[in-house]
């Protein structure tokens, strides 16, 4: 009886043995850090696969990456330098902010507001299916690690809630992560809102650590968000306040971001507890 079931018991060691190499292949497979296709010294191009326009001057690109598998490289709330032709055919290079994390695989997307004199606009409205963009980086100062704050405020204005939503969505979407976020986003009219339907989601699934307050400058008749600016009284009401483990974020145009700056300084923000993207 032992004689016969010796070879059985070498089979059965034989086929665990293969199955716990096979295992272990596997998760290494799935948790190693997968290689970025960017590069910080030299422009790469990748092909756009698909425009959306959102607006009659906003549109979503979407870009292939070499692989199915291939992922961006980015680090949270980093940017990457975009090349492209003017009107007048002169080279431009602009910063912008992918909203797509390195967990969405084999592309990138950038949601675009393409102004009328912009020269970088021009490049964008001119891109089509099938054409290339020019990307390099990663880019900025930006470092962020999950949990290395207790909360988030964000002042964003028009396209400047990009890498908001960037860092937002990372910290969300990170079960360890147990950071919260309170974003305070103004435009001028209700259609200058970009990625509100993603924005409120975030609100919905995540009740208890992502707050948005809409701010319009010129508000539609029925509207339960801030108007005007952004003001003192709405970031003590809507973002954290000073202390060692929070910070502001603030990413707008120019008048904005010098206005916030003082609100922030007026608030007792201390310089360490801000950072402007």
């Amino acid at each position: 009886m032992e004689l016969l079931q010796t070879p059985n018991l070498k089979i059965l060691g034989l086929i665990v043995a293969v199955a716990a190499i096979t295992v272990v292949a596997a998760y290494l497979h799935l948790t190693k850090k997968r290689k970025g296709c960017l590069d910080p010294e030299n422009f790469k191009d990748f092909k756009l696969v698909k425009r959306t326009q959102l607006s009659h001057n906003v549109a979503k690109f979407r870009f292939a990456l070499p692989t199915p598998t291939s992922v961006l490289g980015l680090p949270i709330g980093q940017h990457i330098s975009c090349r492209g032709k003017d009107s007048v055919g002169e080279e431009v290079i602009k910063p912008y902010t992918p909203t797509t994390l390195d967990s969405d695989v084999g592309y990138f997307e950038l949601v675009i507001k393409m102004y009328l004199q912009g020269r970088m606009s021009h490049h964008f409205r001119e891109i089509r299916v099938g054409d290339y963009l020019s990307v390099k980086g990663p880019k900025g100062r930006f470092k962020y690690q999950a949990n290395q704050v207790k909360a988030f405020g964000m002042l964003a204005g028009g396209s400047g809630i990009t890498p908001m939503f960037q860092v937002a969505r990372a910290i969300l979407e990170n079960p360890k992560d147990k950071t919260k976020v309170h974003l305070i986003y103004a435009n001028v009219t209700f259609e200058d809102i970009l990625l509100k339907e993603e924005l409120d989601g975030l609100a919905n699934n995540y009740p208890d650590r992502f707050k948005v307050y809409y701010v319009l400058n010129q508000p539609p008749e029925v509207w339960n968000g801030g108007i005007g600016f952004v003001s003192k009284e709405m970031i003590q009401t809507h973002c954290p306040a000073p202390a060692p483990d929070i910070q502001i974020l603030r990413c707008g145009p120019p008048p904005m971001n010098k206005a916030m700056a003082a609100h922030l300084d007026a608030l007792g923000y201390t310089q360490e507890m801000q950072f402007q993207f």
